[in-house]
């Protein structure tokens, strides 16, 4: 049983499209009380605490907890708290680049064994006018995302690409999973349904 601890829509999403079928459970970790030296310690961290604070509570299967977060000059931005912090964002992250990390951690159940690691994505963002930032910011969309922008919504018409991993920045690095289930004795395929 592969279960997802995480309320996020496209990390699911992206794991049923990968032939997956997680239960769902979210962690219910306040993300507030965390804090690391770097944005990628913190990501990690909150990915750790979320599968922990899941795999509590089950007798078996293997538990993914996942965070991203938005790297913009050494500092971390998850998710904006009111439109005018998403609009304040995304004036400052027109024309830059930013790293988006998600942290990653699976935990097998009936041993406690885990496996944990940062995947990075670089993200060059676009130039949106004060108009397309006003009225991206009024749909409500970035308010749910980590940095304040998706890029399989509305947000991708504003981001110029990527280098990296595209999964990563829906929430969830395929490849870095694929290794953190090897790491664990568990093969992928094995998992599809």
């Amino acid at each position: 049983m592969i279960v997802l601890a995480s309320a996020s829509t496209a990390r699911l999403a992206l794991l049923r499209s990968a032939g997956l079928d997680p239960k769902v459970i979210v962690s219910g970790v306040d993300e507030e009380a965390f804090t690391a030296h770097t944005p990628a310690a913190l990501s990690l961290a909150l990915a750790r605490a979320k599968a922990a604070a899941v795999a509590e509570g089950l007798d078996e299967g293997l538990v993914i907890g996942c965070d991203s977060i938005l790297e913009l000059d050494g500092r971390p931005y998850g998710k904006p708290a009111t439109t005018d912090e998403v609009i304040e964002r995304w004036r400052m992250m027109r024309g830059r680049t930013g790293r988006l990390v998600t942290g990653h951690c699976v935990i097998d159940v009936p041993s406690g064994r885990q496996a944990a690691e940062v995947a990075t994505t670089v993200v060059h963002f676009g130039q949106p006018s004060e108009e397309e930032i006003a009225v991206y910011a009024a749909t409500g969309e970035p308010l749910h995302l980590a940095g304040a922008f998706s890029i399989d919504g509305r947000g991708g018409w504003f981001v110029d690409g990527i280098d990296g991993d595209h999964g990563n920045v829906l929430g969830i690095s395929l490849p870095l999973l694929r290794t953190l289930f090897d790491d664990l004795g568990y093969t992928v395929t094995a998992f599809w349904r």
